[in-house]
């Protein structure tokens, strides 16, 4: 049985961890999470496709196991890939949905965090259209704030991460064009909820 808070969040801004501002577009990459998961952790990504490019559909239609392989040089190197994540904000701030957070999205990979492993399993994934090392635009931070807030009233958020932090040496996204002390200073959140590289940004 939902909480009382919990029940109130899905009166408002969820529904069966679907978020009401999004732009819903169900992928069929997910499955479910672990009995007893403690949806806890909030996991920030970058993606363009091709990488640098933005504008087109490519991360839906990726995420929807619809993209033309064919269709650019660069998706050979990713063929046959099948990944999600639960949220993408688009450079304008628009906001997409692909995976109800109460489900697991394939977003994180082999990962680590708050000595957990499999962080898919307990995470809510956000990819924001960007490219690793360049920098993101108004808008989406906007839209991140609004909706990390939106998450922690429905989830018991306790720690942020960049996907360079759950998977060093493997990732290096959102990268060094992210702006932490931003989002920390829009979120209004402990510092401790941050990866330590960043508290002191």
């Amino acid at each position: 049985m939902p909480t009382t808070e919990e029940a109130r969040a899905e009166d408002g801004l969820w529904q069966a961890g679907w978020y009401r501002f999004a732009k819903a577009l169900p992928s069929p990459n997910f499955g479910p999470r672990p009995q007893g998961a403690q949806i806890d952790l909030i996991v920030l990504h970058s993606i363009s496709l091709p990488p640098g490019e933005y504008g087109g559909d490519a991360v839906q239609r990726l995420f929807t196991n619809r993209l033309d392989w064919d269709a650019h040089p660069y998706f050979q190197s990713i063929r046959g890939l099948e990944v999600s994540s639960h949220f993408y904000v688009r450079r304008n701030g628009e906001l997409w949905q692909f995976v109800s957070c109460d489900d697991r999205a394939w977003h994180a990979g082999v990962s680590s965090w708050r000595g957990r492993g499999n962080c898919n399993d307990d995470s809510i994934g956000i990819e924001l259209e960007g490219l690793e090392g360049q920098l993101f635009e108004e808008p989406q931070y906007e839209t991140l704030a609004s909706l990390c807030a939106a998450i922690a009233q429905r989830f018991p958020v306790a720690h942020v991460a960049g996907h360079e932090h759950i998977a060093p040496g493997r990732k290096q996204d959102p990268g060094a064009g992210f702006d932490w002390r931003l989002l920390r200073e829009q979120l209004g959140w402990n510092p401790q909820m941050f990866p330590e590289q960043v508290r002191q940004l």
